[in-house]
């Protein structure tokens, strides 16, 4: 009897060894690394490495003739990859498609199932939000089909941009010059900033004037603008008019006409979107589209936080979405959190909801923690400092959403003036934080309302004594140029491209030279405007914004299985075809001037031209290839080195950001990030130096042995400095 069930027990034991496992596939090796300590040793998790199967980069790559096939192929060097990934699947008991949960996640297991023979009809796609181990466990346990539709959008997605990229491109070859490229969506970004630039230009300023006045109430002084005149809306466009201001209000007595308190509730932001995060870091971090996409990747990944937290984890959910719908278990994470951190005060009755703007896929939740009670402060430790600095940034709008309302207090006085010769009314607004709410954490909100306007108790009827009046004159401003903050934002309300297409439409479009970044701002190049003129001229709905926007509709109607994809793409070519066959006869070839400057090439003599890059212009040696001479242009500021004889210039590092430093370089080694200024400092006679509005646009001393600083010191230091 021992002896059958010691066989029985032998022979449970040789099944469990010899039992497969399952084989998950995800795109890359950090996610992978994250996801197999999650899943445990019954799975084995293997990376694609992105795409492995893909349209051909030598040719179009679509075979036009049979409606618009594509002609997918093994990239170049994934053959081993591939066949790994076969193989593992041979010895699997399943197998798993874990790509993102996109459009193209979606198309990359297409791909996946077809290369590795999984049936068409075998459940086999599974997708998270977040790379947690609850919500990766429970993912495994409800595997879905592939759903074709989201494939059909991507294909035609990047059927479509073949058919423009490659059909375009070679035009611009052969008419302009080599090496440059066109495309559905980086074509309108250059458009829009073009039109920009022409904007600036042809504007006219027109002058205007504004009236302060400041006023006394007992012991307290305060400001208040001008506002109106005999009633009528205060509107001064020349010295003239304010001239005739002034002599009315000669000898005019002054008076509270009317004072208004009530209170103002100040709302919080909804959670980020991949285009807020976007243009917040730009504007908040100085961050590129590029570096925060980049950053935010290995934060939804996965950090390792230790044994003792963990181990490797998503700190926050998928980062290409344009919803800010939150699932209902976050919210309820959430609000325990600030319950329990801030108080129930600070905790509205019922979740808040924030509503997504028209045509938006809605696929995903909006950008928020993983773990919301994981506060940046506890996860610094385990952070790089451009990580923890996106995480705070992530962390502190995902709270602050779900936190109560501030409370302003709002205050208006209307001041009269009246006099022999009429009247006038003046305004003053002011506010206080009379419950700070969400703004508790949210830092920079909290910032900003600390700054408003303090007004005295001043009741109706009360007289107020005249100081002084202020007369400013003004121009009106063009509009300003688009930052990569501005610019996302623009392509988004046009509803031109989609989350995972920002960032590398603005790498492509600096690449390609058609724009420049110059103190944060594009400027559209020559090349620029000469290619988005040729394409305007020629193409119907190439660059045009509202047909490019309505092809992303299109897209979204094929995803929702509203439109058939070979019938979009052939409403499309037919016209463009026709377009480009008249373009090819029609357009001459366009020479482009270089512009010659005075420098003379150290290694062959010629004189060089000014190029423009990815950061700028430079200089180079027309004489490429054989020579590839190059040199930075220098600019001057005017302002003697410190150190040496030399003169301190403006330079550029190779990421475009601009610095300062000696022109005797390498021979002296003077630097600054800071604008040196000619005014010597009166500590130690060293050049001051000039910070940027960003850091307070105070100036200070440059020597690094000078204390010297025009900053206004913080409340603090001014109450230690009066004890």
């Amino acid at each position: 009897m021992a002896t059958k069930q010691t066989n029985k027990t032998s022979e449970t034991t040789k099944k469990k060894k010899v039992a497969k496992k399952t084989l998950v596939i995800v795109e890359s090796p950090a996610k992978a690394k994250s996801i197999n300590k999650a899943l445990g040793s019954r799975y084995v998790v293997k990376s694609s490495m992105g795409h492995v199967i893909d349209l051909p980069k030598s040719k179009m790559g679509v075979d036009i003739e049979q409606d618009f096939e594509p002609q997918y192929i093994t990239i170049r060097g994934k053959g081993p990859l591939l066949k790994e990934l076969k193989d593992a699947h041979k010895r699997a008991g399943r197998t798993l498609l874990a790509t993102d949960p996109d459009r193209e996640g979606e198309a990359i297991a297409w791909h996946l199932q077809r290369a590795l023979g999984i049936d068409r009809d075998e459940s086999c796609r599974i997708v998270f939000n977040e790379i947690t181990q609850n919500v990766i466990r429970e993912a495994v346990k409800e595997p879905r089909n592939i759903e074709e539709n989201k494939v059909d959008a991507q294909q035609a997605r990047r059927v479509l941009d073949r058919l423009v990229g490659y059909s375009l491109s070679p035009l611009l070859w052969k008419k302009v010059k080599k090496g440059l490229s066109a495309g559905r969506v980086q074509s309108v970004a250059v458009r829009i900033i073009c039109e920009r630039e022409d904007e600036i230009e042809s504007f006219v300023p027109e002058e205007y004037w504004t009236l302060d006045g400041r006023f006394q109430h007992g012991k307290e002084a305060f400001d208040a603008k001008l506002n109106r005149i005999d009633g009528k809306k205060a509107e001064l466009s020349s010295e003239e008019e304010m001239n005739s201001v002034l002599t009315l209000l000669e000898g005019a007595r002054y008076q509270a006409k009317d004072v208004r308190k009530k209170e103002k509730k100040k709302n919080p932001y909804a959670p980020y979107t991949t285009s807020s995060l976007q243009q917040d870091a730009s504007r908040k971090l100085n961050f590129t589209a590029r570096k925060t996409m980049r950053t935010a990747q290995q934060l939804y990944e996965g950090i390792d936080l230790g044994k003792a937290n963990g181990g490797t984890v998503g700190l926050i959910t998928y980062i290409r979405t344009d919803s800010t719908r939150v699932s209902p278990t976050a919210v309820e994470e959430v609000r325990t959190y600030i319950t329990d951190e801030f108080g129930p005060e600070y905790l509205p009755a019922k979740p808040a909801q924030y509503g997504s703007k028209k045509n938006i896929q809605d696929a995903h939740e909006a950008i928020r923690p993983s773990m919301p009670a994981k506060s940046p402060d506890a996860l610094k430790e385990y952070l790089s400092r451009d990580q923890h600095r996106l995480y705070r940034l992530i962390w502190e709008r995902f709270v602050a959403s779900q936190m109560a309302p501030a409370v302003m207090a709002a205050t208006t006085i209307d001041i009269e003036a009246v006099s022999g010769k009429g009247s006038a009314m003046f305004r003053a607004n002011g506010s206080v934080i009379k419950f700070p709410g969400y703004l508790k954490v949210d830092r920079e909100a909290l910032k900003t309302a600390r700054e408003g306007i303090v007004l005295p108790e001043v009741s109706q009827g009360d007289p107020l004594e005249l100081e002084a009046l202020n007369p400013n004159q003004h121009f009106t401003q063009p509009p300003a140029r688009y930052s990569e903050a501005t610019l996302v934002k623009t392509l988004e309300e046009l509803g031109i491209g989609r989350p995972s297409t920002y960032a590398p439409t603005i790498d492509t479009i600096m690449r390609r030279g058609y724009v420049v970044k110059e103190q944060k701002q594009f400027h559209s190049t020559e090349l620029g405007r000469i290619v988005v003129e040729l394409i305007k001229e020629n193409f119907t709905d190439v660059i045009d914004p509202a047909f490019t926007a309505e092809m992303e509709s299109r897209l979204d109607r094929i995803e929702e299985e509203e439109l058939e994809w070979k019938d979009v793409i052939r409403s499309f070519y037919e016209p463009f075809s026709r377009e480009l066959k008249t373009a090819e006869e029609k357009i001459s070839k366009v020479e482009l001037e270089e512009e010659v400057s005075d420098e003379v090439c150290e290694k062959c003599g010629r004189q060089m031209v000014v190029k423009m890059g990815r950061y700028g212009k430079f200089l180079a040696c027309p004489g490429f290839p054989e020579c590839r001479n190059t040199k930075p242009i220098i600019v001057s500021t005017g302002v003697k080195c410190p150190k040496c004889e030399g003169e301190v210039v403006e330079k550029k590092t190779r990421t475009g950001r601009t610095f300062y430093g000696c022109s005797l370089y390498p021979d002296c080694d003077f630097v600054s990030w800071d604008l040196p200024l000619a005014q010597p400092c009166p500590k130690c006679s060293y050049p001051l130096g000039q910070k940027t509005k960003r850091f307070g646009g105070y100036k200070y001393c440059l020597n690094e042995d000078c204390d010297y600083s025009e900053k206004k010191p913080s409340k603090k230091k001014r109450a230690e400095d009066k004890e």
